[in-house]
Parts: C-alpha cells; sequence; structure tokens
C-alpha cells in the first residue's frame, strides 16, 4: 500500500511525536523512581545507567505500537481490495494523491447538483495532478454525456478503460453510450467485457439483454435473461420483456408468454404492464382456438428496458440555467416531435433496464411523427380576461409552423371529444407534511370531476426520493381515490425523476385512436433527489405529447422563488399552466380551474409545410381571435422534428 504525499507526512511526523514522547517519558521514568528511593545518594565516579523498568516499558510500548500500525495496515489492505473487487473503484484510484482527490470530490457534489459544466473544470483539474486517475476520466466522461458531447465522452471512457483493463465501469459506460444511441453492434462486445469481469452483476447482464436483442442475437439474449432471473434484480423486471421480444422474434410463444408473466408479475405497474397485459391476452386467446399464432394486431414487442434543499437552492438555479440555454432553439438529434396517439410500444426505446452506479441517460425517439404523412398533433387553451373559449371554430384559429401556415389541417376539434388519459402526481416528500390530508381530498375531489366517461382512464402516483403508483389505469373514481388515500408522506424530492417516468407511462399505453395525454402536478418544486435534469423532463413531455399543469402547495402566493420558476416552466413549455393557490381554501378552487383548463382545451392535427426530416427544432404559433380581439393561447411553443439518418 502506498501512502499519498500527505499521508506519508502525517506518518512520519506522528513517528518522530513517539519516538520524543518515549524517550521524554523514559527519562520521566527513571527520575520518577530515583526521586521514590528517598534522598539522592550521591556516588562519585559511578555511573548507574538506565532504569531496567523503564527500558522494559518502553520496547513493550514499542511493541504494541508496531503491532497496531500492522492491525490497521492490514485492514485497510482488506477494505482497498473489497473496494477493487466490488468494481467500485480502480486499483490505481488508490494511488491518487490528496489534490487529485479534493477536485474529484468536488465534482462529484456538482454532478450531484447536475451541475455538470462546473463538474468538468474539476475533473480535468484531477486529472492534470494525477493522470492515471481511472475514476475521474469516467467521471469526466459522464459530464460529457450530460452536456451531449458524445465524442468526449466515449474518448474519457475509452482512457479509463486502457488505464485499467480490469475496471468494468469503463466498459458498461462504453456500451451503455452506445446504447444510447441504438449502436447494439458497438454496445454488445463493451458490454461483454464488463460482464466478463463481473459475472454476477444484475445491471450489466441486464444491459447485454438489450444490446444481444437488438443485434439480433436473440438466443443470447434470453441466455443472459435467465442468467439475470438467477440473481437479485430488483427494479430490473424489463430484462423480462426484454427475453419475451426476443422469443417473439424466434416465433417461441411459450417462451415469450412465460417471460411476460414474470415481467408483469415483477412491476404490474411499469409503464409497458398494460401492453404486456394485452399481449398475454392474445396469447391465451390464440392457445385456447390453438393457432399457436403470433397475438393478432398485438402491440409489438421491443428490446426495451437528498436532503431537503430551499426553493432558491444552487441546484435549482443551476436547472434553470440550463434549461434557458437550450432555449435557442438549436437542433436536437436525440429529440422528437410527439406523435399522435396510435404509436406502438415498438418504438418505446427509453424503457432500458440498464441502471448503474452512474446511469447514463438513456435518448429516446419514441414519439416520432408518422414518417408516411409528418403529422404534427397539438392541444392548445384559449382565454379571454381570464375565461376559458371553448366554442371557437377552425376558422378563428391561425396556426404557424416554422413561421408558414400548415400545407392542409387533418382535424380540429374540442378535446372533450377525445377520450383523456390522465396522470396525478403528488409530492410525498416531507416538505409538504402539513397541508398533506387536505390535498389528497381536494385532489380526490378533482379526479372524480374528471373521470366522465368509460373511456377516460387516470392513474394515481406518488414521489418522494422514488416513483409509487398507488393505482394503475383505471376508469373507475373510486379506485382512484383509494389510490390518494393510499400515499404516505415522507423522503426527499425527485420532482424531474417522477416527471419523466409519469410521461413515459402515459405514453406507453396500447391505444387505438388520440386520446388527451395530461399530467397534473401536485408539488412544491423544491426538487434535491432526481437523476433526470429539468431539461430532460421537459423533454420527456415534448417526446411523449404530455401537457403538464403543475399546483403549487408552498404557502405563500406569490410565485418569485426558483422551485415556483421549476413548476412554471415544466407546464408552460409543455403547453399546460402553472397554479399558485397560497393557502388550502384556495387550493379545492384551482383544482376547479384546473378542471375547466383541461377540458375547454382544442385539438388540432396537421401537416408541416416543407417538413425536413433533420432533427431541427421548429417554431410553433397559435393565433386566435374573435371578432377582431385577439385571445390568449397556451400552446406548446414548439417540437424536433424526426430524424432521418438517410436524409441529405
Amino acid at each position: 500500500m502506498q501512502f499519498a504525499p500527505a499521508q506519508l507526512r502525517w506518518t512520519i511526523k506522528r513517528c518522530l511525536a513517539f519516538i520524543l514522547l518515549s524517550v521524554c517519558s523514559g527519562i520521566f521514568a527513571h527520575a520518577q523512581g530515583r526521586f521514590n528511593e528517598g534522598p539522592v545518594q550521591v556516588t562519585t565516579g559511578i555511573n548507574l545507567g538506565p532504569d531496567p523498568l523503564a527500558q522494559f516499558d518502553l520496547r513493550q510500548l514499542q511493541l504494541d505500537q508496531m503491532n497496531r500500525h500492522a492491525k490497521e495496515n492490514e485492514q485497510r489492505r482488506k477494505q482497498d481490495k473489497s473496494l477493487i473487487d466490488s468494481g467500485m473503484v480502480s486499483a490505481l484510484d488508490l494511488q491518487a494523491p490528496n489534490k487529485a482527490v479534493v477536485e474529484y470530490n468536488r465534482a462529484t457534489s456538482l454532478m450531484r447538483e447536475q451541475n455538470s459544466k462546473e463538474a468538468i473544470k474539476h475533473l480535468q483539474k484531477a486529472i492534470q495532478v494525477y493522470p492515471k486517475f481511472v475514476s475521474a476520466h469516467i467521471g469526466l466522461g459522464l459530464a460529457y454525456v450530460e452536456q451531449e458531447d458524445a465524442a468526449d465522452a466515449r474518448s474519457e471512457f475509452e482512457t479509463a478503460g486502457k488505464l485499467d483493463e480490469k475496471f468494468p465501469s469503463s466498459f458498461l459506460n462504453l456500451g451503455l453510450l452506445a446504447l444510447s444511441r441504438n449502436n447494439f453492434a458497438t454496445a454488445q462486445p463493451e458490454l461483454q467485457k464488463a460482464a466478463a469481469l463481473r459475472p454476477t452483476d444484475a445491471r450489466i447482464l441486464s444491459s447485454l439483454v438489450y444490446a444481444q436483442n437488438g443485434a439480433h442475437e436473440y438466443q443470447q439474449a434470453l441466455q443472459t435473461a435467465q442468467q439475470v432471473h438467477a440473481l437479485d434484480h430488483k427494479r430490473m423486471a424489463n430484462v423480462h420483456y426484454v427475453a419475451a421480444s426476443a422469443a417473439m422474434s424466434l416465433h417461441d410463444y411459450k417462451t415469450m408468454q412465460h417471460e411476460l408473466t414474470l415481467f408483469v408479475s415483477e412491476d404490474p405497474t411499469n409503464a409497458l404492464a398494460p401492453s404486456a397485459r394485452d399481449n398475454l391476452a392474445a396469447l391465451a386467446h390464440n392457445e385456447n382456438v390453438g393457432t399457436g399464432a403470433a397475438p393478432p394486431q398485438a402491440t409489438k414487442l421491443v428490446a426495451s428496458l437528498g436532503p431537503q434543499t430551499f426553493p432558491n437552492s444552487d441546484r435549482l438555479k443551476a436547472q434553470l440555467n440550463a434549461v434557458g440555454e437550450e432555449s435557442d432553439g438549436r437542433s436536437c438529434e436525440r429529440c422528437s416531435i410527439p406523435a399522435e396517439a396510435k404509436v406502438t410500444i415498438a418504438d418505446t426505446n427509453d424503457n432500458v433496464a440498464a441502471p448503474v452506479a452512474n446511469p447514463l441517460p438513456v435518448p429516446t425517439n419514441a414519439w416520432t411523427i408518422r414518417s408516411d404523412v409528418d403529422q404534427v398533433t397539438l392541444f392548445f387553451a384559449v382565454s379571454s380576461h381570464g375565461r376559458m373559449v371553448n366554442d371557437l371554430r377552425q376558422s378563428d384559429v391561425k396556426i404557424l409552423d416554422n413561421n408558414k401556415p400548415p400545407e392542409r389541417v387533418e382535424q380540429f376539434a374540442p378535446q372533450s371529444k377525445l377520450p383523456l388519459r390522465l396522470a396525478l402526481l403528488v409530492d410525498t416528500s416531507g416538505s409538504v407534511i402539513d397541508r398533506f390530508s387536505f390535498e389528497k381530498r381536494a385532489a380526490t375531489r378533482f379526479v372524480e370531476k374528471m373521470l366522465t366517461g368509460s373511456s377516460d382512464l387516470g392513474f394515481i402516483a406518488g414521489f418522494s426520493h422514488e416513483f409509487a403508483v398507488t393505482q394503475d389505469f383505471s376508469s373507475d373514481p373510486a379506485e382512484l381515490a383509494r389510490g390518494i388515500e393510499k400515499l404516505g408522506n415522507r423522503g426527499g424530492t425527485a420532482l424531474f425523476d417522477a416527471v419523466s417516468i409519469a410521461c413515459r407511462k402515459l405514453a406507453a399505453y396500447p391505444e387505438s385512436d388520440r386520446v388527451a395525454r395530461v399530467l397534473v402536478i401536485l408539488s412544491d418544486g423544491e426538487d434535491n433527489s432526481s437523476q433526470t435534469s429539468l431539461k430532460q423532463s421537459i423533454q420527456a413531455a415534448e417526446r411523449t405529447g404530455v401537457t403538464i399543469y403543475t399546483v403549487s402547495t408552498k404557502e405563500e402566493k406569490d410565485d418569485k422563488s426558483d422551485a415556483d420558476k421549476i413548476l412554471k416552466l415544466l407546464a408552460e413549455r409543455s403547453g399546460g399552466e402553472a397554479l399558485f393557490p397560497g393557502d388550502m381554501l384556495t387550493l379545492s378552487k384551482s383544482f376547479d380551474k384546473l378542471h375547466d383548463l383541461i377540458r375547454s382545451r382544442y385539438f388540432v392535427a396537421y401537416k408541416p409545410a416543407d417538413f425536413q426530416p433533420n432533427g431541427s427544432y421548429r417554431t410553433i404559433s397559435v393565433i386566435a381571435e374573435r371578432d377582431g380581439k385577439r385571445l390568449q393561447v397556451r400552446a406548446r411553443k414548439g417540437y424536433n422534428a424526426r430524424l432521418d439518418p438517410n436524409h441529405n
């Protein structure tokens, strides 16, 4: 075990102090013994020498000290070996000097705050001090991923892999980076390297299943999925969904049925669970009629898998700044326009079961406009002096897509004519504990008013540091009310994670026609635990065509804090609205207003003029007039066009 310079200096000083103390102790013991003998007898010319007892005590003390150091060193060696064997750190990291470690720890704190730009600076300093700092290279790669710089991220992961070929995290992150770009052929060998180093790591193996299935290695995907199932794979039920997809490709419908059954039993409220149940029903039907064929018209399967803050924390400021930087309308190759409702799960690639200690964000191109018609769908609300206008005609509305009228409007109708898909997301963290019971009662009345027909569906979820569904999709208001009552109050606040999950769950529900997807959030906006960023949660809403409405739970009516701005951004960027009741009595009125806002919206589907599938950002402007007077319109501001790799 090599000591860092600071440790070495400290050890030397400690030894010197010990020697000095030992010498002084011996002198003192000798003098003490002499004084205890009574008057000193002076004998000229005779040297009595050191006290033998004091010498014995000193040697014993030195021996005890040496044994203690030996035990401490042995314990430290065991701890280091345990860390290395667990794959948490590289053996090279243990030799990092203190200065590099300080920079690395500072960067880690910044990454937790999702301030990747500042984290990059500190990680670069750590590497400058100690170029063989493997974890710093990996951390820098993850920071580059957050900044959507795939080339530099790959370079850092590759450097880490070359420095320590026995450290699995380098290869895992290289594989995940390739998976994020649907490059299965590149991802598979990297993940196989990681799995060879950590053959019992369910997280790595789950990622490998996804890569194998994407690379059409269906039999291998099924075998790896069996390995995962034999391990503790809590929260990795999606591996069975991927295995079912592989079995379907092999026309092995018995295995497909088995894997789907495991998937639903392990994670019944998963976003893909409704599609899995549809396929199970179709398989059961075919088995009963003796065909043994694939599910007729079934949903196609796919390989898919803190502490309390303050309303003006540095973390929230960083989130707002990051969104501001992305509001310039630049192209985004990982984004896409929300599709119309009839989209199969085959297009959903954002449910990758590959959680790791420092997971890469896996982008999705799930909700793309139809490639054959390039049709845009849009919901918007219109008001006049604070009152909703719900009797407009198509001739009263003008739409501009990239500053040009649509080539043609396919459909225009009040939203009330479409089935509603409602998600109620309730903040169950400690920050809302005093008002929680009242909020649940107000939310129950709101849900009972919103779901008015058998074609309407909703689900209830709570979030603290984790996302928990207390009532899955149902058209029964009583069942949803019971789901609200089950909500408990605890933990931190992972708002951005919860928004992203809820949007994907709404979008993944199998539909046969167009629907209106709405997410209502009851929270104070003080995120302090999310792995997802504010920017990513807004993108999730845009991709899935979900309109977000937020209801603040804070006591004051002013809306000037960063937490308030978070709630406003989430709502307004998706075409919704943020409400700030300020007190419990006004909360019920806010829910009543929310009911009118949602039910009074309009739906339009159109084909944009001069559309190019190049991933560029396209603005949307909706203008509504009546009797020559301009009305207020709430709609999302734009979208990223689908990206066709073959487009020139």
